[in-house]
């Protein structure tokens, strides 16, 4: 069965408009990526007060999720996105991982 998950990133003070800019016109390599790894209905929410990032996705139950980091589009991505969030050494957002504590169907 497909898996909702939730995690949190964090967006650099002052760049909410740059990211929503950067997404408006996501490259259509990292777009299939996405989708071709099993992922879908991805969504990402701002905190303005925070500048905290919270995104969901569904993944299925043959994703190849964990590989992605591996791929040339993503890293291009990541590296793309690191002058406006918080990344970690490799220009990988830094992410945590939420906990499903109540959900309503």
């Amino acid at each position: 069965m497909p898996e909702r998950i939730a995690f949190r990133m964090t967006l650099n003070p002052g760049q909410a408009l740059e990211y929503r800019g950067r997404h408006d016109e996501l490259w259509p390599q990292m777009k299939a990526a996405l989708r071709e790894a099993g992922i879908s209905d991805y969504s990402i929410w701002l905190d303005p007060e925070t500048n905290h990032l919270f995104a969901t996705l569904v993944r299925a139950d043959d994703h190849t999720m964990d590989d992605l980091p591996n791929t040339e589009i993503n890293r291009r991505w990541w590296d793309f996105m690191a002058d406006i969030m918080q990344v970690d050494e490799l220009n990988r957002p830094v992410t945590v991982q939420l906990e499903r504590v109540f959900q309503m169907d």
